[in-house]
């Protein structure tokens, strides 16, 4: 009988997993997204859910009711809330349990990082010395930065705003990545950007940025990841089959 594999998605990273773990005939995959934008990282194999579980008490009834035998958290590194829930409920329901988490971005020699731990902390960084600002945080978080009226902002996000979310002066880009070294340099140099603000997401996809603002001498406020909980951990796809395969090995 078939092991029902719950993936928490919405990332590349899971998107790929889905399909690998799809290729094990001996695992079902289910890959849940939470549905905060329009375009997610669809998995191409497997069912599909989208929407929240209501918490860890709705994501534990969701494990005992699917029923699901096995759990991998492969959300984005700023997605704590879900994370959290996941190692509440998986313990509660007895589910082996694992996350992927994509190595954070290290400082190499020529960056110039203000590392900060919040987005509030990051518009506080941004006072006194900056003017034009490559505001690279996703759409969820621009009311941080809406009271910077001496600041202009490029804003990238994959989706608009919600309507009445207060956002900074400046202009809206859609786009997702991933961008290259040439795109990134071009738009930091049409726009005049002395400053960037950017998770530290990790990953490949939105690296070109950081590499463009090295090459350019252009300071990057960093904001850095929230705290994960204490599980057992993989840092790429292909851990996490082998995570899989162990599991289904009894070992």
């Amino acid at each position: 009988m078939k092991k029902r594999l719950l993936i928490l998605g919405g990332t590349g990273d899971a998107a790929e997993l889905a399909v690998r773990a799809s290729q094990i005939a001996e695992i079902e995959v289910v890959s849940s997204l939470a549905g905060r934008t329009q375009q997610p990282f669809t998995p191409k194999t497997g069912t599909v859910r989208i929407g929240g579980f209501g918490g860890a008490v709705g994501l534990a009834a969701f494990l005992l009711d699917r029923p699901i035998d096995l759990l991998i958290d492969a959300t984005h590194p700023f997605a704590a809330q879900i994370s959290d829930n996941a190692a509440i409920a998986a313990a509660e329901c007895n589910v082996p349990y694992l996350m992927l988490v994509r190595p954070a971005w290290e400082r190499v020699e020529g960056d110039r990082w203000i590392e900060v731990a919040g987005h509030s902390e990051a518009a506080r960084a941004l006072l006194g010395q900056s003017q034009r600002v490559f505001l690279t945080i996703g759409r969820q978080e621009l009311a941080a930065f809406a009271g910077l009226d001496a600041i202009w902002f490029l804003m990238r996000a994959i989706d608009p705003p919600a309507l009445n979310t207060p956002i900074p002066n400046g202009k809206l880009l859609l786009a997702r990545g991933p961008f290259s070294l040439e795109e990134e340099r071009q738009l930091l140099l049409e726009y005049q950007i002395d400053t960037i603000v950017s998770k530290n997401s990790g990953g490949g996809a939105t690296y070109a940025k950081i590499v463009a603002a090295r090459e350019l001498g252009i300071p990057v406020v960093m904001v850095q990841r929230p705290p994960i909980p204490d599980v057992e951990q993989v840092a790429d796809v292909e851990g996490a089959i082998a995570w899989l395969v162990k599991q289904l090995s009894g070992l």
